[in-house]
């Protein structure tokens, strides 16, 4: 598939999808959505893509928002859909069982709040910003904003963040819970790629056992948690980087995992 909304490459393991509508801050239409789905269906299918990197074409925006120059054409049934198929996109790229990190070098507002939510962890740069804005367009998000923000940030911050609309820092964010590290601008990319590099040299396996259990364990009561938790670690025992990675730290070498890139 070409693309016309988004850049896309792999290196060194890593895929990397930047939004490059930069006229109107890399914001989100349908056709872009697709794009991602494309995307995000092959990190999943391809074993070469064993990170995958998002982030936003030019320094001024990672996503904006949604594009809203097509919300006058939306009726309520088309606004539905659009809402759903959104949020269908991004559970399929939280379910991708690889690591996923947002870069986010700018505006990270309304959908691109959301689909840096819908990604494991987010770097920041310095100039970045945060927000749920759509209140000040008489609407709500409608990507998943309004829930996973309020498994990151806490009930009552979610509620104040997408009823007034604020829009927040790079260090409250990371602060609040929602940005895992800020890094000034010039160093954001090469600080995303150097970790995106060495998850790609881990065992595939374990990395995807760990998204697996956090992601599911984090909605669960802790003993269910935990059974879980035990379970996937008893997996690990039947496959060959457990026992590479073993070998390696019994005989004082760097591991060859498979389920990796070897250095």
């Amino acid at each position: 598939m070409s693309y016309e909304n988004i850049l896309f490459e792999i290196q060194d393991g890593v895929g990397l999808l930047t939004f490059n509508r930069p006229k109107v801050m890399n914001a989100l239409n349908p056709a872009t959505l697709e794009e991602i789905a494309d995307v995000v269906g092959r990190a999943e299918r391809e074993e070469q893509i064993r990170v995958l990197v998002l982030t936003g074409a030019g320094d001024k925006a990672f996503v904006a928002g949604a594009d809203i120059n097509e919300f006058l054409n939306f009726t309520t049934l088309g606004a539905r859909f659009f809402a759903q198929r959104g949020q269908e996109i991004f559970f399929g790229l939280e379910r991708l069982p690889k690591p996923v990190i947002a870069c986010v070098n700018g505006f990270a507002l309304g959908g691109g709040c959301e689909i840096a939510m819908a990604c494991d962890f987010i770097y920041a740069s310095d100039t970045a910003r945060f927000g749920q804005p759509e209140i000040n367009l008489g609407i709500i998000p409608g990507f998943g904003g309004t829930q996973r923000l309020v498994r990151l940030v806490g009930r009552a911050r979610a509620k104040e963040l997408c009823m007034s609309g604020e829009i927040i820092d790079a260090q409250q964010a990371k602060e609040l819970g929602l940005a895992a590290r800020v890094f000034p601008s010039d160093r954001l990319f090469d600080e995303t790629m150097k970790l995106a590099r060495l998850l790609a040299s881990k065992p595939a396996a374990a990395l995807g056992s760990i998204k697996k259990v956090v992601d599911l364990g984090s909605d669960i009561d802790l003993r269910s948690g935990c059974a879980l938790e035990a379970e996937a670690f008893g997996a690990c025992f039947g496959g060959e980087d457990m026992r590479e990675g073993v070998s390696a730290f019994l005989e004082k070498r760097k591991p060859q995992f498979k389920g990796g890139l070897t250095r």
